[in-house]
């Protein structure tokens, strides 16, 4: 039983999982941060596009 014990401290298949999880919820964190700011500055650009065109003024040539 003690060699049993000896043998799993020394075990570190169970701590490179670990780092594996710590570091993909990571990436998965930033993602998410990076999309709501793309999300957000899209669709400030899309109001202002609207903006812009709702207060455009459409002339046409005279043909007369």
């Amino acid at each position: 039983m003690i060699k049993f014990i000896k043998n799993f401290n020394k075990d570190e298949d169970g701590a490179v999982t670990v780092d594996w999880v710590v570091l993909t919820a990571a990436v998965v964190a930033l993602a998410a941060v990076a999309y709501n700011q793309v999300r957000t500055g899209a669709s400030d650009l899309a109001d202002g596009i609207e903006q812009a065109l709702t207060s455009a003024a459409v002339t046409l040539p005279n043909t007369n």
